[in-house]
């Protein structure tokens, strides 16, 4: 779902100027904060993808200050006064960092996570729908917003472990017949907001796979470890 939301915060983080989101200072166009501001990284090896993903690649660690951004990004306030071009640029720096490490060539085609309508009708925007859009400008290629829909309102994952994450979305997906706009047959990055187990994407990687997909890869802006 696009709306009045995704061209106000476009436009934006157009008219702003070459400056650290998080102090101000300035650096270079495109980087989102300066050195002292920016959190520490994730380590350049991923553990293996669980199948029936090909791969997958997050850009940092879902904590502290990272954890922070993505909450802003994710949470804004209603109105104008919620639209946060620094969240925004933060965010879309993660992104960028996490296609960076993704295996393999660029993606044929771009889907994200969908929510189910009702959640999507009270946020008014699909956080992971945005970072898809972003990064189908960087790479210039398909984007498919409604390639899947949510058929269940899935209660959140958050403090289940693994089993139960895996049973809470098993099913929870499948292509939305005549929605998608390129064809599935090419290389699928599958694109959302934080991974914590991985169940979400492989229950959407499964429904995509299974209508005739490609290999389909995970891109999240950042990574949370499992629940113990």
């Amino acid at each position: 779902m696009l709306g009045w939301g995704d061209f106000g915060r476009g436009s934006l983080l157009l008219l702003l100027p070459t400056a650290c989101a998080g102090c101000g200072a300035v650096v270079a166009t495109g980087v989102a904060l300066c050195t002292k501001c920016r959190p520490a990284l994730l380590p350049d090896a991923a553990p293996p993808a669980p199948a029936p993903l090909a791969g997958w690649a997050a850009g940092v660690p879902y904590e502290g200050a990272w954890a922070d951004w993505i909450r802003r990004f994710k949470y804004p306030r209603t109105g104008l006064a919620g639209l946060s071009p620094g969240a925004e640029a933060v965010v879309r720096w993660m992104i960028l960092a996490a296609a960076a490490r993704a295996p393999g060539p660029p993606p044929d085609l771009l889907v994200p996570i969908p929510q189910h309508p009702r959640r999507l009708r009270a946020r008014g925007f699909s956080p992971a729908a945005r970072l898809a859009r972003i990064l189908a400008r960087q790479w210039r290629v398909a984007f498919a917003p409604l390639a899947l829909e949510r058929v269940r309102d899935t209660p959140s994952q958050t403090g289940l472990g693994r089993s139960a994450r895996e049973r809470n979305v098993a099913g929870a997906f499948r292509v939305t017949p005549g929605a998608v706009h390129a064809p599935l047959a090419g290389r699928i990055w599958l694109v959302d907001d934080v991974v914590t187990t991985g169940s979400t994407l492989v229950s959407a990687a499964r429904a995509l796979r299974q209508a005739g997909a490609g290999p389909v890869l995970g891109i999240c802006a950042a990574r949370r470890g499992p629940p113990r």
